[in-house]
């Protein structure tokens, strides 16, 4: 019945139909109606970062920024969800409309601007969950923060996700929030990554827990600057790297409607240029940390080539809003 449903949900404002079902999604919860989006899936059990996952697919961060339907979306059958991203404060993001279908492509735009409820209320909210599964919390910095001060709002968080997360990730690669990509590169990245692995030990020590911490890269990168990235996160040990966010490339989109509008573009037509950054990280890596692979499944098939590439997981988004949740059970199944 999905395609009937999304065909429906498609006439109105993409933002409100986001709202309503994250607001469906969390009062259906733990209730009879949840029977509507349970599935079975197999066990397809995957170490990754020192982590058991049920199966290799997750839901990427972005479309449960507060953590509010945690336990519903388990339900569906993702082996990890991803929540966030989490700011210090709260945030309303960058100004409507900010959120665009890119229909005949199957693929969406978003210039969101991490709106959220700030870290303090996706806590409480994850507190609540009940979630077999691993949970990722994905954190980023405040819009009014200067970015050389960026790293403190990301401390911040870290110390208040840590004992609720499975792992933490850290996003310097959203298009949305200005300057945010400088962390990237250099000593601007050296310098994040050292600080957050310190914050790491410290909290590691005060929890008696140890929490990996993977970071989300963009996919607008050269091949040297995917080196040296991939440099930067061997030397930091950092425990995974998140390969890709949006990207700001319209070429594949070019006289569709929408093609204009500034913000990240995910779904299928970021789905080839994010393999090909995941295969050329993984030639880099060469096994020494692990890849987590997200931009543009929207099948087995497609999600049989991020592994191929080198990908260990695997996160959804865009594909899951176009095809639903078949979408999980099809990928889990049979990859």
């Amino acid at each position: 019945m999905y395609p009937l449903i999304r065909n429906v949900l498609f006439q109105f404002d993409p933002e409100r139909v986001h709202e309503f079902t994250i607001q469906l999604l969390h009062r259906i919860a733990h209730t009879p109606l949840e029977l509507l989006v349970r599935q079975s899936v197999p066990t397809k059990p995957v170490t990754c970062m020192g982590l058991s996952f049920n199966n290799p697919l997750g839901l990427a961060a972005g479309l449960d920024k507060d953590g509010e339907c945690i336990d519903t979306l388990g339900a569906m059958g993702f082996g990890h969800i991803e929540v966030g991203t989490v700011t210090p404060r709260p945030q309303p993001g960058n100004d409507k409309p900010r959120l665009f279908r890119v229909v005949e492509a199957e693929g969406l735009i978003n210039r969101m601007g991490f709106n959220n409820r700030g870290v303090d209320y996706l806590v409480e909210n994850v507190k609540k969950a009940r979630f077999g599964g691993v949970l990722g919390i994905n954190i980023g910095k405040n819009k009014d923060t200067p970015v050389e001060q960026g790293k403190e709002d990301y401390l911040i968080c870290m110390d208040k996700v840590y004992s609720h997360a499975g792992y933490i990730a850290i996003n310097i690669s959203s298009p949305n929030t200005p300057g945010l990509r400088t962390l990237q590169y250099g000593d601007a990245l050296d310098d994040l990554l050292q600080s957050v692995k310190n914050k790491q030990s410290e909290l590691e020590q005060r929890h008696q827990k140890y929490v990996p911490v993977a970071v989300k890269i963009a996919p607008d990168l050269s091949d040297d600057e995917l080196i040296q990235i991939a440099d930067s996160l061997v030397r930091h040990n950092i425990d995974g790297v998140i390969a890709t966010n949006t990207t700001l490339d319209r070429q594949l989109i070019q006289g569709l409607n929408h093609c204009g509008q500034t913000g990240g573009l995910s779904g299928l037509p970021l789905q080839s240029r994010s393999t090909e950054v995941i295969r050329r990280l993984s030639l880099e890596l060469n096994g020494r940390l692990p890849i987590i692979g997200v931009g543009g499944i929207d099948s087995l098939i497609s999600a049989r080539e991020k592994m191929v590439a080198g990908a260990t997981l695997i996160q959804i988004y865009s594909g899951f809003i176009f095809h639903g949740p078949r979408l999980i059970k099809d990928i889990v199944t049979y990859i």
